[in-house]
This record gives C-alpha cells, sequence and structure tokens, in this order.
C-alpha cells in the first residue's frame, strides 16, 4: 500500500511484491490465529501454575506471553497475510484490499485456526482437548472496555497503514494488546475469533459461551470506531491533476 491510500492496509502488496496465492493467504491466516490463540491460552495454564496465588502476576505473565508471540507471528507471515482478525479483515475488505471471496476464506480459517489453537494449547497442558469455559465475563464495563481496546487497535493498525508504516505495525501491536491487557477490566479480547476459540477452554484465558454474542457486538462497535477515527485524523489524500 502506498502513503495516502484509502485502504486500511495491504501487507500482501508492501515493497511491490505480487501478492500471495489465496490457499497461501489461507494457511497464513489458519496458522497465526493458531498460534496466537495458543500463546494465549497457553500462557494462561502456564501462569496459573507457576503463580497460582498471585493474579497480578498471571496476568503479567499472560500480556508479555501474547503481545511477543503476536508481534513475532504479524513479522513473520505479514509477508502473506497477518490480520489473525476478522474485524480486521473485514475492514481490509471494506477498504477494497481484499476480494469477498478472500476475505471470507481467511475469517473461515481465522475461526477454525483459533479452536485449533486452543485444542492444542489445552493438549500441551495435559487438558482436554476441548471444554467448555465458564468464566462469565459481562457487564457494560466489561462490554464498554471491549470497545475501547478494539477501537484503539483498529486505530493503531489503520493509522499506521494509512500514514505507510506498515514496518512499526508488527512491534506497534505487540505492545498495545501487552498495554491493553493491563488497562481495559475485558483484557483486551479485541479479536472475535480469539473470542470463538477462548470458549474451548475452561482455564485463564476462557470465556463462557452466553458472554460471546455481546463481546463480538462490543467488537464490532470498537472497530467501527477506530477506523471512523483513524480516518478522520489522516484523511485520504486526493491525487493532484
Amino acid at each position: 500500500m502506498t502513503q495516502g491510500s484509502d485502504d486500511l492496509t495491504d501487507t500482501t502488496r508492501a515493497g511491490g511484491t505480487t501478492p500471495p496465492r489465496l490457499a497461501a493467504r489461507v494457511l497464513a491466516e489458519a496458522i497465526g490465529t493458531g498460534m496466537l490463540v495458543c500463546a494465549v491460552i497457553g500462557s494462561g495454564i502456564a501462569a496459573q501454575g507457576l503463580s497460582p496465588n498471585d493474579t497480578g502476576l498471571q496476568l503479567l505473565e499472560n500480556a508479555l506471553a501474547t503481545g511477543a508471540a503476536l508481534a513475532v507471528l504479524i513479522v513473520v507471515l505479514q509477508p502473506v497475510s497477518a490480520a489473525f482478525n476478522p474485524v480486521i479483515t473485514v475492514l481490509e475488505r471494506a477498504g477494497g484490499v481484499l476480494s469477498t471471496s478472500l476475505a471470507i476464506a481467511s475469517i473461515a480459517a481465522q475461526l477454525v485456526g483459533g479452536i485449533v489453537g486452543a485444542m492444542v494449547a489445552n493438549l500441551m497442558f495435559g487438558q482436554p482437548a476441548a471444554t467448555v469455559a465458564t468464566t462469565v465475563r459481562s457487564g457494560p464495563g466489561i462490554w464498554l472496555a471491549e470497545v475501547v481496546a478494539t477501537a484503539g487497535l483498529v486505530l493503531t493498525v489503520a493509522a499506521l497503514a494509512r500514514t505507510g508504516r506498515t514496518r512499526h505495525i508488527p512491534c506497534a501491536v505487540g505492545a498495545y494488546i501487552t498495554a491493553a491487557n493491563w488497562f481495559s477490566s475485558s483484557t483486551r479480547f479485541a479479536n472475535p475469533a480469539v473470542t470463538v476459540a477462548r470458549m474451548f477452554s475452561d482455564t485463564f484465558a476462557g470465556i463462557a459461551p452466553a458472554s460471546v454474542p455481546a463481546f463480538v457486538a462490543a467488537q464490532a462497535v470498537g472497530a467501527g470506531l477506530g477506523y471512523l477515527t483513524a480516518r478522520a485524523i489522516y484523511p485520504p489524500q486526493r491525487e493532484q491533476p
């Protein structure tokens, strides 16, 4: 993507490279989202075992592992596709970066990859492959936190993309997610695919199925606010005649 473009982001065309094949993009999204969920859930389980009597330390361990893993995954997979998040993919489609079919395939890959990642994390720590989470995460404050966390994430990605600074996205997103784990009462899910996947692990990072619809709705609102804010701050540049 060139500086001043109205697109959200375009990691496939950065640097003038040829857009990857559909299969490669779908695989990258599945693997990236799966590894991200694996990091979220796995580090949560490890944190509970390492610091059983200190919730704050558990949250710190989970936040650092998640933020670091996300930054690395984006660096590794960005030349192919590194959204790992349906709200980012939808905004890419709205900006014309992706076709409808590719957006749908990417979101499906994110959902499937996330669920597989949850199962892998469970199995790594001797848990059943899939359990239904029982942690209820509900209430106006938590829903507001998801709006804020998602808006901040989308603003971060969109602002960097719209100003031609996509090379900073991995570090910026990793740092933001680490911080949002602490400043948001919801502990920053900010990702519908990750939210759905976390239903399948009744551990530190789990979320009860009944809490998921409100989380996803809050994330959709936050995504819209974040993108509109980025557009207001960095309006599209019109080419000179």
